[in-house]
């Protein structure tokens, strides 16, 4: 169904509607039928919430394709991102709140490590910290190349915001530059049709002005650049889903996409206190809330099993207060699976569990990959999540005579 088909079936209703976005929930087990992180962690709130609930696994994008943050997260908003596409750029330019204009094309940025023979050792430049990084997108600012004017913004830590804002309308279509991996060099940039010909040379330019900034750092000694993208214009989640929304996250890149479907955005430290406040804080004014928690990604991406079984009990510990503030239904779940095995984002399906409203029993005692499986829900995409969460919440009308 159509976006514009659900808008249509919009209605008011009094139910709020919470949702917890454990970024990277979904695991592996270590070993052969041993448990997932959370299935090893203890969980007694998650538990609960899925006996009185109801479960099911998710696949963010579609079978078999492991998603970045941006397509998961429009998933879990009802964005079918195979319909809806944008790179990461542009969510990093709305997460820290730059202005982009009709014809600026903007790229997320990696600080990253090469060694002598110009091959990436580090990926993120051993997750440089803010004080560190700050001087250097500052540095980077400075560089100037023909063609366009160019803009770089800190985001957080390693990460960063390159924007070109061209003469005339380019082309957006650029591949790449991050291999994905280490051990390889950077991509080359390639322009993927002639209208984007011109744009690669310009940025091909900047890349090589930056490789001598950055020359004699010893880690930041390079840039990797992906998600080049313009902004698009889509329906508001507000209009499709009746909703006065809310997104609460410490990370820009959450918040930029909230605010690409048309949310409020509110920026907090990076620690499950402040979401706890922060969502205390906006209960009266909003009745939708997106709260997005980082750090069981961050654990699966670093290889470390038993810190994100850590990240997962911490946020089990804190979600009584979450529901004493009485959203009427409640999403718990992930926008893609980090298994620590794999180190990085895989294709596995999501779990999650749906709470309140009007729904079935189905038997699911514990919040976990396994019994998810076996929740009434089954296997559905991402986008259809939010679908049956407003219809939980009494926000969706009949559809047809």
């Amino acid at each position: 169904m159509e976006l514009t088909d659900l808008a249509a079936l919009s209605q008011p209703s009094e139910r709020a509607i919470l949702l917890l976005v454990l970024d990277g929930l979904g695991g592996l087990p270590l070993e052969p039928g041993g448990p997932t992180e959370l299935e090893a962690a203890r969980t007694p709130n998650l538990d609960e919430l899925a006996r009185s609930g109801t479960c099911g696994l998710h696949r963010p994008v579609a079978a078999g394709v492991s998603p970045g943050s941006g397509p998961g997260h429009l998933a879990l908003f009802g964005y079918d991102p195979l319909a809806y596409r944008t790179g990461r750029g542009v969510l990093s330019a709305l997460g820290i709140g730059f202005e982009l204009g009709p014809l600026d094309i903007a790229a997320r940025g990696n600080f990253c490590t090469l060694d002598e023979s110009g091959l990436v050792t580090d990926r993120r430049a051993g997750r440089i910290g803010n004080e560190a990084a700050a001087p250097l997108a500052e540095a980077l600012d400075a560089i100037e190349v023909e063609g366009a004017a160019t803009f770089v913004r800190h985001v957080k830590e390693h990460r960063f915001l390159l924007v070109l804002r061209p003469d005339a309308e380019l082309g957006a279509d650029l591949a790449d530059t991050d291999p994905g991996r280490t051990g390889l060099a950077p991509r080359e940039l390639e322009a993927a049709g002639p209208p984007s010909k011109r744009t690669a040379e310009i940025v091909r330019a900047w890349v090589t002005e930056a490789a001598t900034v950055l020359s004699g750092q010893p880690h930041a000694n390079m840039a990797l650049l992906r998600g080049f993208s313009r902004r698009p214009s889509w329906p508001t989640f507000g209009e499709v889903f009746g909703v006065t929304p809310v997104a609460i996250a410490a990370y820009p890149m959450y918040r930029g996409v909230a605010r690409l479907v048309g949310m409020e955005a509110v920026e907090v430290p990076d620690d499950l206190e402040s979401l706890v406040r922060e969502f205390a804080l906006h209960r009266e004014s909003h009745d939708f809330f997106f709260l997005h928690y980082k750090a069981p990604d961050k654990a699966g991406e670093d290889g470390d099993f038993d810190r994100k079984v850590a990240t997962l009990e911490a946020v089990d510990a804190i979600l009584p207060r979450l529901l004493e503030a009485g959203p009427e239904v409640v999403l718990v779940t992930g926008d893609h699976s980090t298994p620590a095995r794999l180190a990085g984002h895989s294709w596995h399906p999501v779990p999650f569990v749906i709470h309140g409203g009007e729904g079935r029993a189905d038997g699911v005692t514990t919040f976990g990959e396994t019994a998810c499986l076996g929740g009434v829900h089954g296997i559905v995409r991402g986008c259809e999540l939010m679908p049956l969460v407003a219809a939980r919440a009494g926000r969706l009308a009949k559809f047809g005579a």
